[in-house]
């Protein structure tokens, strides 16, 4: 579901204060970078709190149909000026959207900019029609779906340079018809973007049905961030996801990207709301950290259809708290935990461009300065 291309304006974001006063920025200079992340904005900074306390009910029982929607998600469409145009020009360019076909929450803010003026939006690349259904997921399916599209990678490197992007992430639907699953046209996409641009590239990719030369060609692209979602908890993977998928082969993805190349910032997400045990999502978020995944994002379910999984409970923003905080304690570079965040959600990117900024200084460093 959460394949998707995310383009973030990173240089628009006027929220985050890069340049309030001097005495400011002097100081920054001498802070450590963990202090400089401790400084920047939080997920209670993207989303309105004026709720009072919910007393409704959060967990779905036998003989209900289905949970009435929280008030922390319930947030308004703005579609804006900018909504129109990236449409516009996504349309032109023959691209889709992940936006649209996994029918995703954030998508009135993130592609009309939202109160914040922060305009993004996601491409997915290898087409609109997934090989695999997993029963969460919008997406179309079938298991023969359209050839690829040769123009597809400059087409999507031509749109993310004219936004002037500082971040952006490539995501993708599963393509088991192909031998390789689609890893070369990533790869080509990746360095058509590098070719014109600084721009760090995050790839969402999919499994590869585990395939090792596979997810060494995304990794020789010269991208930044390697993500690849767990989705759920170990128990709950056979009934979530498609049958190919596996828990352990997504565990093995990214312990092989790792192992490609040790410096490369990995990352997952998982899910919560699908009748996961806290016990569960613990041993997850330990899973993957010892598959040495840097970066981890948890959000809440939401069900596109009727069609699809049911919501089984409504997690707190004060749980989402709860796990933010375990992430931090067992070692995430950064963990975006919040009922609204998504694998690629405008927050993460933020952290994952300074750390990227600031590995990128540390290399440049000339020996005096070390």
């Amino acid at each position: 579901m959460l394949r998707t291309t995310y383009a973030t304006n990173l240089k628009s974001f006027g929220f985050f204060h890069f340049h309030t006063v001097c005495v400011r920025c002097t100081e920054k200079i001498h802070k450590t970078f963990s202090e400089k992340l401790e400084d920047g904005p939080q997920f209670e900074d993207f989303i309105s709190n004026n709720y009072t306390e919910y007393k409704g009910k959060l967990k779905l029982e036998k003989g209900d149909s289905r949970l009435k929607l929280p008030p922390w998600l319930k947030t308004e469409i703005p579609m804006g000026k900018n909504y129109s145009k990236i449409k516009s020009q996504l349309r032109q360019l023959r691209l889709s959207t992940v936006c649209e076909e996994a029918r995703c929450p954030n998508i009135g803010e993130c592609w009309g900019g939202g109160s914040h003026g922060t305009a993004t939006a996601t491409i997915m690349l290898m087409g609109d029609t997934c090989t695999r259904g997993c029963r969460f997921c919008s997406v179309k399916t079938s298991r023969t779906p359209p050839p690829l599209n040769p123009e597809e990678p400059v087409n999507t490197a031509t749109a993310i340079t004219d936004w002037g992007l500082d971040y952006v992430v490539l995501t993708s639907v599963d393509r088991d018809d192909l031998s390789d699953g689609g890893a070369e046209h990533i790869a080509m996409t990746v360095k058509e973007i590098k070719r014109r641009s600084d721009i760090f590239v995050e790839c969402l990719v999919p499994d590869f049905k585990g395939n090792r030369s596979s997810i060494a060609t995304i990794v020789a692209s010269n991208l930044d961030v390697f993500a690849h979602n767990i989705e759920t908890v170990e128990r709950l993977t056979p009934f979530v996801r498609d049958r190919r998928a596996n828990y352990n082969q997504s565990l093995d993805v990214l312990r092989i990207a790792k192992e490609c190349n040790e410096n490369l910032i990995t990352k997952s997400s998982i899910m919560l709301g699908l009748g996961e045990t806290d016990n569960e999502v613990e041993q997850t978020m330990r899973d993957l950290r010892n598959a040495g995944v840097d970066a981890l994002t948890l959000g809440q379910y939401m069900q596109p259809t009727k069609r699809h999984l049911k919501v089984i409970e409504y997690v707190t923003p004060s749980k989402f708290k709860l796990w933010e905080n375990m992430g931090k304690q067992l070692g995430f570079l950064y963990t975006a935990s919040g009922p609204l965040v998504r694998s690629s959600y405008k927050a993460g990117e933020f952290f994952l461009t300074n750390i990227l900024k600031d590995r990128h200084h540390q290399e440049t460093k000339t020996p005096s300065e070390l």
